[in-house]
């Protein structure tokens, strides 16, 4: 991928206040990409979540990283307010080319290890609204505007792979398996829909990403993080939030990504193919160490993974 690639496009992120959504979306700046960076939290308030990380920040992030990053503060759950988002994106640019649906924010809300009737009704509740209705509020919204032209590019970021989640995810619970699945049939329903109007729809998962939450739960930093495996050997096979960030800008910048339409794909599968790297410097494939060496029993070691 050239260092330009996207220079000219413009992106919206849903979703961009921390994680995932951050990484991609300064991913997206540094190949040059415009980015409308959009969550809850602002400078000035927070959502509930109650985390220290802005919209401001990113913002100011993508721009560093060589593209024009744009913060706007929108609850995607307000239809109002979506509206008026994708009125601005027109009225400031007249296009849409990449639509990354990140919107989460339901950390505090699902409870390991609990069964369905045993979780918090409410929280689960709240955590499908969170986690799906804000995608199809926005994708409902924003769509028109991106089918204006072809080649248009939404993403639909989620946890696990179709063949990764086929069985049932017990640890996270009913209500986050039915989340991450239901993210994946949203790539799956968009990409037959945008199919007559040249543009591509896809799922793509972070393996065991570096969150801000994350970093802490370990008690780590970037600069530091494999420390972190102390604790918790299989953390050694963990990626930052920039890779992620990098799949998705080396699909936009693809120009045959229309033949990832409808699939469900991973990062660290995307690194394989396109030969970008973690930022220091390693192509981890977490979802097949998981797979091979976590889920299998095995002693952790990331040779031949990372």
């Amino acid at each position: 991928m050239s260092e330009r690639a996207l220079a000219g496009k413009i992106a919206l992120v849903a979703g961009a206040t921390r994680g995932a959504g951050r990484g991609i979306a300064v991913e997206l700046g540094a190949a040059g990409a415009t980015v409308y960076v959009t969550g809850r939290t602002t400078r000035e308030s927070r959502s509930e979540m109650n985390r220290p990380e802005t919209i401001e920040e990113t913002a100011e992030l993508v721009t560093a990283a060589g593209g024009t990053g744009i913060a706007v503060q929108v609850d995607h759950l307000e239809i109002d307010q979506v509206d008026r988002l994708v009125r601005r994106i027109d009225e400031e640019q007249g296009r849409l080319d990449v639509l990354v649906n990140d919107v989460w924010g339901a950390d505090h809300l699902f409870e390991f290890g609990s069964a369905l009737w045993e979780h918090s009704l409410e929280n689960g509740l709240r955590l499908l609204k969170l986690a799906i209705e804000t995608h199809v509020i926005t994708s409902h919204r924003a769509l028109p505007l991106l089918i204006r032209n072809p080649g248009g590019l939404v993403v639909e970021v989620t946890d696990g792979t179709a063949e990764t989640n086929a069985e049932y995810r017990k640890e996270s619970g009913y209500f986050y398996d039915l989340a991450k699945w239901t993210v994946i049939r949203m790539g799956l329903g968009q990409a037959a829909e945008l199919e007559p109007h040249g543009c591509t729809a896809v799922s793509v998962t972070p393996g065991w990403i570096r969150s801000e939450s994350m970093l802490e739960t370990f008690g780590v930093t970037e600069d530091d993080w494999l420390d972190g495996a102390k604790k918790s050997p299989h953390f050694a096979i963990s990626e930052s939030p920039a890779f992620v960030g990098r799949a998705i800008a080396a699909l936009a910048a693809d120009p045959d990504r229309h033949r990832w339409s409808g699939q469900s794909l991973s990062s660290g599968g995307l690194a394989q193919v396109y030969g970008f790297t973690d930022i220091d410097g390693s192509r981890p494939d977490a979802w097949r160490y998981i797979a091979e060496v976590a889920n299998a029993g095995k002693p952790a070691d990331t040779t031949g993974y990372r």
